[in-house]
Formats: C-alpha cells, structure tokens, sequence
C-alpha cells in the first residue's frame, strides 16, 4: 500500500513520502521497545503529575530536564517549598511518593498546589504542573491555580458514545458564550438549554471549541495554558462529563477542538519556561516561536513532547468520553514557514521539500494511528489551508491519518462573491468548481461560515447580506424591504448549496444558522471588558414576529433531509448544469435533484430539467422559510423522453424567482424514482 502510494506522485515526493513513513515506523518501534508498547506509553496521564493511589498516597512525577531540584509545596504542607522534594531520575523526570496519612489522601481533594523548580541559575519558580486536571482563576487575581481534583464521586457515564456517523453535520459551538445573556455561560446551560437545540436542528455532531483551558478568555481558546485541564470558568469537570454524557443520550457525537499546534507564553500558570529554560516543551530560540500568533511551538522530535500530546489526546478520549477530535492549525504545524506569506496552488513541490516539518507530520500520523489503534470508532478532522496530498488517507498509505479535512476555500469563496461581485457577475462554474474541487478519495467538511467569519472584524454571511436593515426590518410586522429579502432567500441558497455539493460533512457555527444579527467579540480592553457580542441570541428564533424563525426552520428541515436521504455519505454529485447565462446550477447526489436560480431577476417558465418524475420536498420559497408560497406541493411531475444534459429523460419545471425585488433566486429538492446504472440510463 505504501509503494503504491509514494509511487503515485513524482520521485522527489516519493523520496519524501518514504522518509516520513521511515520516521514514524522507527518512532512506532522505539516507543514499543522502550515504553512497553503505544498503549502503555499514551497512558502517562495516570502516572504524570499528581495521582491518587488506591492505598489513599499520592505519586507525583514530571519532566523538567532543565531544573536543578524539583519540590511540591501547597496547603497541604503550608506552603513549604522544601519539605516534599522530588527524586530525580533519568532523562530529565522527577517523582515523589507521598504516603497516605491514617489511610487518607495527604493532599486533600480542593486544596492548591504548586511545583516548584529550582532553575540552573538558582531562583525558585513556582509552576503549574503542564498536567493538571483543574485551574481555577480567582476574580481578584491575574493568574490561575491548581487546584487538586480528586472529588469522593466522580461523574460516572451513563450513556454509551454513538456509533461511527456516515453522514457528519457538526453544530460549531462555544459553551461561554452559548447564551442570550451577557456572562459567561456554564456548561450545565449547554446541557439542558443548547443540547436540545441542536438536536431538533438536526446535527448529530457538536465541535466544542474552548475546552482546553486558556488564560485568556479573547483567545477564544487557541492560546492554551492547561492542556488536561477542562476550563474551569464553565464549571467543574463533572460538569463538562455530565454534558458529554447527555450529548450522547441524544445521539450526538462530541469533538473536541484539540489545540496541539502551539502553547500560550504564559509561564506562571503555562507551559512556557516550566523548568527554567527557553525549551523543555518547545524548540529554543527564533523556531520555538510563533511570530504572528506571539505563542510557544513545540518540539515534536522530542520523546517527551510526543508523550504529552498523545497522553493528552487519549486522556481527553478515556476520561471525558470526547469521540473525536478537530486538530486546529494542521498548516502551521506542518511547515517550517508555519504558512505565512505562502500561497498554495497545489504543485508538489509546495507540499515535499524541506520546507516541510517532518516531526510534526509524524507526530501527527502517530496521534491518527494511536488514535484509530485503540479508538476505531473517534473520528479525527484537519484543519488545513494547504490542501497537503494525503493528509486524510490512512497512515497504512503513507497518509496523514485524518477522517476528514475542512474545505477552508468555500467560505473565502462566497465571502468573496458577495463583497465583490454584482449579482449578474456571479459565476456559475466557478462556484461549482470551488464546492467540488477536493482531493480524490479524502473526505471534506464543507460550511458557508464558521468561528472564523462570526469574529469582529470580519462579518457572517448573513451581515454581508443584509448588514444593518437587520436591526430594522426583520420583523414581520415591517414590510418585506429588498435587502432582507434577497439577503433571507440568498442565506437558505448558499447554505443548501453548500451543504448539498461542498463535502462528505457539513458545519455550522453557533447561532448562523438562523443569521445571527451580530458578530462574536469577546470581553477586552478595546471594548471596555463587555459581554454584549459575547452571546448567542437563541431567542429570537423564539419571537414569532421575527423573520429569524424561517432561516431557523429551513436549517433544520436542510438537516432532516440529508437524514433521511444521506447525501453527504453518497457519491460526489452530478452537475448536470452550470449555465452562465441563465445562473442555473443543477446536479444529482442520493437519488435527489437539486436546483438552484442564482439569476438576478429571471423566472422561467418552461425550463428543462434532467429527470424522470419529482415531488417538490425542500422548497426555499415555502411560507415557513420565508418564502412566497409560489408552488404546489402536492403535485407529483413526470417527465418525457427528451434527452437533456446528457440524460435520456427530463422535465419542463417552473423555476420562479423567490422574492419580488432586486435578484431572484431559487431552489427545490425533489425525490427521485429512479437510480442511476453504470451506463447513465434512468429506470423505473
């Protein structure tokens, strides 16, 4: 399988392909020869850090290669920071054994605790340990604590995970800011006010992003201080475990958004300078820094580094029961240039050369072996500008090892369309091109919006749309104006569109599936420390005198459809019209005809379609979405034997257009009666 993959790509790729694969069966054998197998060497969660014995003592280990001598200090021993020192061992690790004290824990469950590490130059520093489960951050301080997390119950899983989706449709979801209401909201809100949400919306899949505990609450989670610890200002562990576990009750699948591509440079309560020096975790010097983000990079070369990151993925998996993971920033691990200032036109040569990071490639092949070795059934996703060759075929290939990557240019796309195009200029073949264009046999998430575009500075598709006529004139009590009319039907369009032709996946961040009036900006200095933008305003689906009810309903009946008909685990679709003139885009996926009027302002009448016969399920310009209530749905359709778009049978449909202004625009779904054979032809 190897040979026949390295050998499907010019010499030097191969050359390259082979040396990466040669790095991570050595890594693969060593950490067999050495750790007493993967299985053995991935669980250094139960062993690193501070851990309860079952006869009530506490074993504490760490890795500080720089430090001179290592001690633990906290309530437990006033504080002393001499009292409980660490043993040194080889390649840098420490370990301490602290008996139990008349059969109990001597570190009681709450208290706070702190590693302190005597630096070369022989100042104490008092650290965090990099693996401690749980960081509070008091409102009158700057810094977190560890505080020991052993509680006398823990929560106990009640549910069982999901099984392995065919079809993922993932709600992009942030449990602080999951609310209507001005705060930091909890994860016991998610569970009993969100989960059901996203459940009658249809997605079977929720993507958590912020879990992993961050000083920084603006990061949006990206500059992570704590990497096993679950952060603590949405509550307690057993908190997030309870609403994984409800999650699964419902028959959603949950995926963390796993940060493994760089570190906060916070040292008092982060990764950075644990033991004293530049390095330990990360590369020293000008490579251990990452110039735009101003964060630490780690050393994936380094045996320790490839403990805690894969540790950390299986603790994650076996402790809170996540079934999968997103890995955020996959470009910048996967190149020294970290892709800034690089564009990607798909030659070769941009993706093998040295240019490349091969210990970050490896580890992330590890981390997709380890992961589908002990876990077949979690489901890892890429998120990768570069469109890297292979990243989501099996490792067994040569590949990445990923399930899925993010098709990362769509949004670009339609953002790109609407700021810059007149609508007559929009062009049919370059919008299908940009939804079909993936790499063959690697599985894309497609979505119109993510985090990304929500984030102040940029706007959501809905604001491009309709931008501020939605403070306006979105009640219903108001008249229809031109802009929220195009901006309702054109926001069902693009999201059909791409949910239907842009992937084996759909995603959709928090709170656009219904347009969210406005973008997402976290507390700061710049916007005196509000939490006004830093909610999600679910009510207004509630308000029946609002028109975000029929952006929230098309949603969820887009969703039901592909459950019931699956599209996204089907075949690639046939587009069997792309008509520049006409603005019509028309293709087939899972026995489904889809059909789309991008025309500015032409209705058609008599307008032939490829299809034997049809009945209208999904109609865009139906009253429950806001639309104009111009079809009959109790019709069923026959065709005629025409031959059409390479079809021998089609239909002559009304395609009219959807609001009564400016651009109309179109689109319908029907069901099919007939399957498609190796020759093309259409039966009954």
């Amino acid at each position: 399988l190897c040979i026949s993959f390295f050998f499907s790509v010019p010499v030097e790729s191969s050359e390259f392909c082979i040396s990466v694969y040669s790095l991570f069966y050595n890594h693969l054998k060593n950490i067999e020869e050495s750790e007493g197998g993967l299985d053995k060497f991935t669980k250094s969660y139960k062993t690193f850090g501070v851990n309860q014995l079952a006869d009530g003592g506490i074993y504490c280990k760490e890795w500080a290669p720089g430090a001179e001598a290592v001690f633990l200090a906290g309530d437990f021993n006033g504080w002393n920071p001499f009292s409980h020192p660490y043993k040194k061992l080889e390649y840098g690790k420490w370990e301490l054994l602290i008996p139990p004290e008349d059969g109990q824990s001597p570190v009681p469950h709450g208290s706070k605790l702190k590693v302190v590490i005597r630096a070369q130059n022989g100042a104490l520093l008092y650290r965090i340990s990099p693996w401690a489960r749980y960081v509070v951050r008091d409102e009158d301080k700057v810094n977190y604590d560890w505080v020991h997390w052993n509680p006398p119950q823990s929560y106990i899983h009640k549910n069982p995970s999901p099984k392995r989706l065919k079809s993922l449709r993932i709600y992009e979801s942030h449990v602080g800011i999951a609310s209507p209401e001005g705060k930091v909201a909890s994860y016991k809100n998610f569970t009993y006010n969100v989960l059901p949400r996203i459940k009658d919306l249809g997605y079977n899949c929720v993507q958590l992003m912020a879990i992993m505990e961050h000083a920084y609450y603006a990061s949006f989670g990206y500059q992570v201080t704590s990497f096993f610890a679950a952060s603590s200002r949405y509550g307690t562990p057993d908190d997030l475990k309870e609403m994984i576990d409800v999650a699964h009750s419902m028959g959603i699948t949950v995926l963390l958004d796993v940060v493994h591509s760089h570190a906060s440079k916070n040292s008092e309560d982060g990764l950075n300078q644990f033991d004293g020096t530049d390095s330990c975790f990360f590369h020293s010097g000008y490579r251990g820094t990452h110039q735009l983000w101003d964060s630490r990079l780690f050393d994936y070369a380094n045996w320790e580094v490839l403990r805690f990151l894969l540790s950390n993925l299986r603790m994650w998996i076996e402790d809170y029961r996540f079934d999968g993971f997103r890995f955020d920033g996959v470009t910048s691990m996967l190149y020294h240039h970290h892709g800034i200032g690089t564009g990607f036109s798909g030659d070769y040569n941009e993706y093998f050369g040295l240019h490349v990071d091969e210990d970050a490639l490896c580890y992330l092949m590890l981390a997709n072996h380890m992961i589908n070795t002990l876990h077949p059934e979690c489901i890892t996703i890429a998120e990768d500008v570069s469109g890297m060759p292979a990243l989501c075929r099996p490792v067994a290939e040569g590949g990445g090892g990923f399930d899925y990557r993010l098709a990362m240019a769509i949004p670009d796309k339609w953002i790109q369309i609407i700021k810059e195009l007149k609508d007559e200029d929009w062009n049919m073949g370059n919008i299908v091109h940009t939804l079909t264009n993936r790499r063959y046999e690697e599985k894309y998430i497609a979505y119109a919006e993510s985090h990304d575009q929500a984030l102040v500075g940029d706007k959501t598709l809905a604001f491009h749309l309709m931008d501020a006529e939605m403070y306006t004139n979105m009640s219903v009590l108001m008249p229809l104006t031109p802009v929220i009319d195009r901006g309702i039907q054109l926001h069902k369009m693009i999201r059909l569109i791409t949910h239907a032709l842009g992937g084996e996946s759909y995603l959709n961040f928090m709170g656009n599936e219904f347009g969210h009036p406005e973008w997402l900006d976290f507390p700061r200095i710049g916007n005196n420390e509000s939490y006004h933008y830093a909610r999600r305003q679910f009510n207004l689906t509630e308000d029946d005198l609002l028109r975000y009810k029929f952006l929230n309903a098309f949603d969820r009946d887009m969703n039901k459809l592909e459950e019931r008909f699956g599209w996204l685990a089907s075949p690639q679709a046939y587009v069997s019209e792309k008509h520049e003139a006409n603005k019509v885009i028309a293709f087939e996926r899972a026995g489904l005809i889809f059909i789309f009027n991008f025309h500015p302002y032409q209705s058609y009448v008599d307008y032939r379609v490829v299809a034997f016969k049809y009945k209208i399920l999904l109609d865009s310009d139906a009253g429950e979405y806001g639309g104009h209530q111009r079809l009959d749905h109790n019709t069923e359709y026959f065709s005629e034997e025409f031959p059409h778009n390479y079809r021998p049978n089609s239909i002559m449909i009304f395609i009219p257009k959807t609001f009564m202004w400016v651009k109309g625009v179109f689109l319908h779904a029907w069901v099919h009666c007939y399957t498609l054979t190796p020759a093309n032809k259409l039966h009954l």
